[in-house]
């Protein structure tokens, strides 16, 4: 997997929606309970109980999306004879409103960190081009869609479903639809990390093509606690939305200087 650090594709307009909701997903991460123990590597049998309580109230549930029907016992957040005790939910909780909720919280440091720095390159001009309600919408929009599909595929399933990865997908459809000759400067491991400054079409082809094998389960280990088929599908109405767009979108500026860790030569026109 490569590493995106920074794309060659300047903006006319601050993204104050990507910082905004970046800094909405910090501020969440730092409020989640058991956040002491994501840092330190171990968690409390309360800490632990805490949580699942949080994420049972703000998470979305692919069944309680589909059926509509809430569990009649959900965690307490109280222990109980070395468990989590369960009781009757004391709270009213909306399945479709859970999808925007879940959009803002993450299994740990990495899950959050690894989502951000992909909103931050690659937000900012997605929301230049959009403009910032625009952009907002479409975000929130491809988050429903990722989830949605994920709980059509999932429909009995009572796995938590959290993270910003779905709405971040479509960014990152909109931006190959938008923007596939723009360069992006990656680091890809190989012993050491190599920088290098690659297009577009290719970093984003490559990262959707992880996603459908990993969401066949090649590959990976535990396929099952990442919803790559929520990526997929994210990606896929990102591309959608923002075709229309996309005669309109000027290009990127020409790159210049060190292409695919080399020179480039000048070019003559005639």
């Amino acid at each position: 997997m490569v590493i995106p650090v920074h794309d060659v594709n300047p903006v006319r307009r601050t993204p104050v929606v990507t910082y905004a909701l970046i800094a909405a997903n910090v501020l969440v991460f730092f409020f989640m309970p058991g956040l002491s123990g994501s840092v330190a590597g171990d968690s409390t049998l309360a800490q632990t109980c805490h949580l699942h309580a949080f994420l049972e109230q703000y998470a979305a549930v692919p069944t309680e999306l589909i059926h509509h029907r809430l569990p009649r016992l959900v965690p307490t957040g109280d222990t109980h004879a070395g468990g989590c005790l369960l009781g009757p939910p004391d709270y009213d909780k909306s399945p479709l409103f859970s999808v925007f909720t879940a959009m803002f919280l993450h299994g740990g440091w990495l899950h959050l960190l690894g989502n951000m720095l992909f909103l931050l390159i690659f937000g900012n001009n997605i929301e230049d081009r959009m403009g910032h309600v625009r952009f907002a919408l479409f975000y929130v929009v491809c988050g429903y869609a990722a989830s949605y599909s994920f709980a059509l595929l999932n429909a009995d399933s009572t796995d938590p479903l959290i993270g910003a990865s779905g709405a971040i997908a479509g960014v990152l459809g909109a931006y190959l639809v938008l923007y596939p000759r723009a360069r992006v400067w990656v680091l890809v491991p190989f012993l050491v990390f190599l920088p290098l400054r690659l297009p577009a079409w290719l970093v984003l082809g490559f990262w959707f093509v992880l996603q459908a094998v990993y969401s066949s389960g090649e590959g990976v280990s535990e396929a099952g606690t990442v919803a790559y088929a929520a990526h997929i599908t994210g990606f896929l109405a990102g591309m959608l939305l923002a075709w229309p767009l996309k005669a309109g979108t000027p290009p990127p500026p020409e790159p210049r200087g060190l292409l695919f860790g080399r020179r480039a030569r000048p070019r003559h026109t005639w």
